[in-house]
């Protein structure tokens, strides 16, 4: 028998799951932001978290928690937003799930079961992050972060990261393909697949990395080509976007979402991580690179994008945004799909040409603070001309 207080949650669930979302009063020109997460863990089915059945769970008790929902790829099929989301349970284990959506601002919801990858890598512990590229071959491409314990080192917390490629048509049955190898860095993640073929090859973005956290000599977001997909291999990384002092790349950047193809450019969301008294400080920043040479940066605004904002702030890892995931459509309106905090999803929507004005009207860094006074100044003078007319 169904336990009776299942009818009640599902009420609830229903409610937030159908739930309208609506702009919020924030504005800034560039995007929309909205008033509501369009993900979070109470979105995960209720059959994935309670046994329902009232004589082996009297108390209705969660048997298997979900704690987290975040980071997730995006990709429009057939007129419909689908996202593939980092899932993290209560015993810290994340797994892929797939929501769809007919707006792509609400009305998310889960598939009936979570993504199940071949599961051809033993020393795997935990799976996260998956960027979705819908590529020129015809297949939809996954890339992920493929984690795995250190046996090098006795610290339970040393860990490996590689890059885990998977590839689909329908988002139902996924291909296991060997894991990405980058012969000059002996670990990656947050590696993104470019749509396109490059000189004939396949192209990744990646994050050169010397150790699980610790970027090392990792200089920025790298580009490499490789022949084979099915046995992917790069032996040369150009970094694309560099890591600089005092600025929001100090600590670590990596790849967000595939880049857009725009008009005057390739659009890159990519994420910055720079170090604070409060810990370690993710925001999301943007830059341009060539069309017919997607390693050569063209546009390089300053400063940060979309950091997180109110509520946002506040939740497992505070004071962070993550992408990896953004929708082009072909009307060229724009969906950024961010995580807050490692907790849960949002919502941001702009067009391509609000982005490339962005990239190519806003000045460049300029490095230190005395240049930075100038070019404000410069800035403000113009203005109060203006208004003095």
């Amino acid at each position: 028998m169904i336990h009776s207080r299942y009818y009640e949650e599902l009420e609830k669930y229903e409610k937030l799951v159908s739930r309208k979302n609506k702009k919020s009063d924030f504005y800034n020109g560039i995007y929309d932001r909205y008033e509501n997460p369009i993900l979070t863990r109470e979105h995960a089915p209720l059959h994935w978290r309670y046994d329902l059945n009232e004589e082996t769970n009297p108390y209705f008790m969660e048997r298997l928690g979900v704690n987290a929902v975040m980071n997730s790829g995006a990709i429009e099929l057939g007129g419909k937003f689908y996202l593939v989301v980092r899932v993290e349970g209560n015993d810290r284990k994340s797994f892929f799930a797939v929501a769809e959506s007919d707006s792509g601002i609400d009305g998310f919801r889960f598939w009936d079961y979570p993504v199940q990858l071949p599961d051809t890598c033993p020393g795997e512990t935990n799976a996260y992050d998956m960027r979705l590229t819908k590529h020129e071959d015809g297949y939809i491409y996954g890339v992920f972060c493929s984690e795995s314990k250190d046996t090098s080192n006795p610290d339970l917390s040393a860990a490996v990261a590689q890059a885990g490629i998977v590839r689909t048509k329908d988002l139902k049955t996924w291909e296991r393909l060997d894991n990405l190898k980058t012969l000059r860095s002996p670990q990656q993640r947050n590696v993104v697949l470019h749509p396109e073929f490059v000189d004939g090859k396949y192209a990744f973005y990646t994050r050169p990395m010397d150790g699980f956290i610790d970027t090392g000599s990792g200089g920025g977001i790298g580009f490499g080509l490789c022949e084979d997909i099915g046995h992917a291999v790069i032996d040369e990384e150009i970094i694309t976007s560099r890591r600089v002092y005092h600025t929001l790349t100090e600590a670590k950047n990596g790849a967000g979402a595939v880049p857009i193809k725009g008009k005057k450019c390739w659009i890159h969301i990519a994420h910055g991580v720079r170090n604070t008294a409060a810990g370690l400080r993710y925001v999301l920043y943007v830059f341009g690179t060539d069309l017919e040479n997607p390693a050569k940066p063209v546009a390089e605004p300053s400063g940060v994008f979309l950091v997180p904002f109110g509520k946002e702030r506040v939740g497992d890892v505070s004071n962070v945004v993550f992408t990896n995931g953004a929708v082009a459509r072909e009307n060229g309106d724009v969906y950024i799909y961010y995580a807050s905090c490692d907790t849960r999803m949002h919502v941001a929507t702009t067009t391509v040409d609000k982005l490339e004005d962005y990239l190519f009207h806003t000045p460049r860094d300029a490095r230190r603070t005395a240049d930075c006074v100038k070019q404000r100044y410069g800035l403000i003078e113009k203005n109060l001309k203006l208004l003095e007319r």
